[in-house]
């Protein structure tokens, strides 16, 4: 399937058995950024397109927007675990992860492109377009790229502190395109102007479609597969049936734990990340004033900005766990005072800051602690289960996403809420009532508050990082025993 990559143009340029600058810069940093910003700008903006440019709130009385994203996510969910059998199953000269990314490349610029060229007029038109072209990026283009990306890391190399420096150089990506692009720069310069014009959407949108294709060849290209290319000299070795795979998944006390914790945070961050928009317009500041996200943006990019530095010398001193445990206290505080006093400008800024100073850990170090976990089964079992777990970890990201963007919207239209529109005068109206500023106001810090106590909690039965250098060497010794016992049979 994939014979062309023996070509040499198809190579890698990361030539090294370390990890070098230009890998961390082109390959964790630069290349992820296309896919990257465009799935930050989805994530914040798409449900704002539907609701308030394409005006699908009241289409089946409500329905649409509630049902249409849980149905969806449970196809991506089924896609992903297809996909996660896939890459386990892929051997090529390049990896097996790789190869999916540069497979991805045009297809997250077509289908992001087709999300926003809906046809106007009919709306049982723009019901299968929007349907189809959700799917098509998201169950197909985006699973393709996230599983391979997210496999990176993990796959890179067993050096625990270079796989925490790729961590922190691949979140520093994530940061910089939903915590400044799309939550600084957008707000301020970007809706202000995009107000809700079809045509401006369609072509800013189109634009950061387009821009995805190179910078993900770039992080193809940029990155290497040591730990896969352990094996590269073992043409005959016997695939690990997929049920053995989940069995040894879900018998494993970390992986499980650290899978809930996954879930637990990504319903309180979708939440957030939904409620984010409508909470500067409707509860905090007025509609697309320019300021009030912007504001917010800021507080949140300052210690995102200060993480990049601080993060990974305290992770390496007192642990990737530990961190993060006390990281989430102070993110409970900040949300709690944020959900306290709302209207509040001074008071909610300060919660978001010291919120986002006890998210930091979460943000920087989490795909490093669960590439520990990965390494802890392999040395359980024996086996590796990169493909499988992180389809589960993708299965449950876009699953709880799908249903939390259908329990959203459906807050949303329960308690009435009402799209911009212009009155006679040209003036456009956008105003709620008081019962849709306190559901927004919960998705936006109310859950999350709950949800940090829990992670600390489940983050206390996690003490993966105790054993792993143990468990490491115990790696390393089995397979020169079984290559010294290959050779032998092989003389």
């Amino acid at each position: 399937m994939f014979k062309f990559l023996s070509k040499p143009v198809f190579h890698s340029r990361i030539k090294s058995s370390d990890v070098k600058a230009s890998e961390k810069w082109l390959g964790y940093l630069l290349g992820p950024a296309g896919a990257l910003l465009l799935n930050a700008v989805l994530s914040t903006y798409l449900n704002v397109y539907y609701t308030d440019v394409l005006n699908l709130t009241t289409v089946w009385g409500g329905m649409f927007l509630t049902v249409f994203p849980i149905i969806s996510k449970i196809i991506d969910a089924i896609t992903n675990i297809i996909m996660g059998y896939i890459i386990d199953r892929t051997k090529t000269s390049e990896g097996k992860a790789r190869p999916w990314i540069l497979v991805s490349a045009p297809l997250l610029a077509v289908t992001g492109v087709l999300l926003f060229t809906v046809p106007s007029g009919n709306q049982t038109v723009q019901v299968i377009w929007v349907m189809v072209s959700y799917n098509l990026f998201y169950s197909f283009a985006y699973t393709i790229f996230n599983m391979s990306h997210n496999l990176m890391v993990p796959l890179s190399t067993r050096d625990t502190e270079k796989r925490g420096t790729l961590s922190v150089f691949n979140q520093i990506t994530t940061i910089m395109m939903s915590g400044i692009i799309v939550a600084l720069i957008f707000p301020m310069a970007v809706m202000p102007l995009l107000g809700v014009d079809k045509s401006k959407w369609i072509t800013t949108m189109c634009i950061l479609s387009i821009l995805a294709l190179p910078l993900t060849l770039l992080e193809y290209y940029f990155t290497k597969e040591r730990v896969t290319l352990e094996d590269a000299d073992t043409p005959n070795e016997e695939k690990t049936p997929y049920k053995l795979l989940l069995k040894a998944i879900f018998k494993d006390r970390y992986m499980v734990l650290i899978l809930l914790y996954f879930l637990i945070y990504t319903v309180g961050s979708q939440f957030k990340n939904l409620g984010l928009v409508y909470f500067c317009n409707y509860v905090l500041g007025t509609y697309n004033d320019g300021t009030t996200q912007t504001l917010i943006s800021v507080v949140g990019g300052i210690p995102m900005g200060i993480g990049i530095f601080a993060v990974w010398p305290l992770a390496k001193k007192f642990g990737k766990r530990n961190l993060t445990m006390a990281g989430f206290v102070l993110y409970a505080i900040g949300s709690g005072i944020c959900w306290m006093f709302p209207t509040n400008m001074v008071v909610v800024i300060i919660g978001q800051f010291i919120k986002n100073i006890g998210g930091l850990p979460c943000s920087y170090v989490f795909m490093a602690l669960f590439a520990d976990v990965l390494d802890h089964l392999e040395w359980k079992n024996h086996f590796r289960c990169d493909g499988v777990a992180m389809s589960i970890y993708n299965t449950i990201a876009v699953a709880s996403v799908g249903i939390v963007t259908g329990l959203f919207n459906m807050l949303l239209a329960k308690t009435g809420y009402v799209a911009p529109y212009y009155n006679a005068a040209g003036e456009l109206v956008a105003v709620q009532s008081e019962s849709v500023k306190s559901a927004i106001t919960f998705s936006f810090v109310g859950l999350e508050t709950i949800t940090a106590v829990i992670l600390v909690i489940i983050l206390a039965f996690i003490p993966v990082e105790k054993y792993i250098k143990k468990e490491q060497q115990e790696i390393k010794e089995r397979k020169e025993i079984a290559n010294e016992q290959s050779e032998t049979e092989q003389n």
